[in-house]
């Protein structure tokens, strides 16, 4: 019991530790700041709650995060099912390989005025930006993943007649899922960034909009605010996202696990 305590509090201190660090950096090396750029630490705290009130939570941040979890939801979605069918057929490989690195290479808010000319100006076009930039990991994962799934168990498969959605349920996806999680990971990091770029066009809300509506009006204290919950999100949703990794993969990580700890032991 002791063992385990001690176990989370290094824990819990390794992962804090770094951000209390640089944030007491930040703190020190900003408090005799006279900066209208870079006003100091203490400055923007202060401005914290008078400007993320739970009004404004709700008429700018709800709307991001729907936006987010939309196109998100759609890439995965999207990239998945298409992974798993290029990546199960050698024809479709060859047909499509050139078309996808042709189209991943394209910088995403590249796009934006080209989707806007089809999807208008509404949450539709910043729902399309944001899932035009996610698929693409989620994508490319998938279809190594279905591609290195182990031959030994494809022919045990094939064997005994599991085919078709049975296969695809019992052997593809649970060998693929790994790396389906690695790109959804790499996703979640793009689609919060082409959520806040898709804002700055056009837009009536969100904390895009907000954070370019202060900067305009040289509210800059009140911009770095909006900079920090952004950066604040970002981590609030890798820590949702490791939360549900964890629990859909734990049959992974345990099997993990047991050979590090049976490689140990050999040693």
């Amino acid at each position: 019991m002791i063992t385990k305590t001690v176990r989370t509090v290094r824990a819990v201190l390794l992962t804090l530790g770094l951000p209390c660090l640089l944030v007491a950096v930040w703190w020190l090396a900003s408090d005799s700041s006279r900066s209208v750029y870079a006003p100091p630490l203490r400055t923007i705290l202060a401005r914290f709650d008078d400007v993320w009130t739970a009004d404004r939570i709700r008429t700018d941040v709800v709307p991001s995060l729907l936006r987010l979890a939309a196109g998100y939801a759609s890439a995965a979605l999207a990239g998945v099912l298409l992974g798993v069918g290029i990546g199960l057929s050698r024809t479709a490989r060859t047909v499509c390989e050139p078309a996808l690195e042709f189209l991943r290479a394209v910088p995403p808010p590249v796009l934006v005025p080209v989707i806007m000319l089809f999807a208008g100006i509404g949450d539709t076009m910043k729902i399309a930006v944001i899932a035009s930039g996610c698929v693409w990991p989620v994508l490319l994962n998938t279809v190594a993943g279905v591609r290195a799934v182990d031959t030994v168990a494809t022919e045990t498969a094939r064997a005994y007649g599991v085919t078709g959605a049975a296969r695809l349920r019992s052997l593809i996806l649970p060998s693929t899922s790994p790396q389906i999680f690695t790109g959804l990971r790499q996703a979640l990091s793009i689609g919060v960034i082409l959520m806040v770029i898709s804002e700055m066009f056009a837009a009536s809300n969100g904390l895009g909009y907000t954070v370019v509506q202060f900067q305009r009006g040289f509210a800059v204290p009140e911009m770095w605010t909006g900079i920090l919950v952004l950066g604040l999100l970002g981590v609030a949703l890798a820590l949702l996202f490791s939360l549900v990794e964890r629990r859909v993969l734990a049959w992974y990580h345990g099997s993990r696990g047991a050979r590090r700890r049976a490689g140990s032991g050999g040693a």
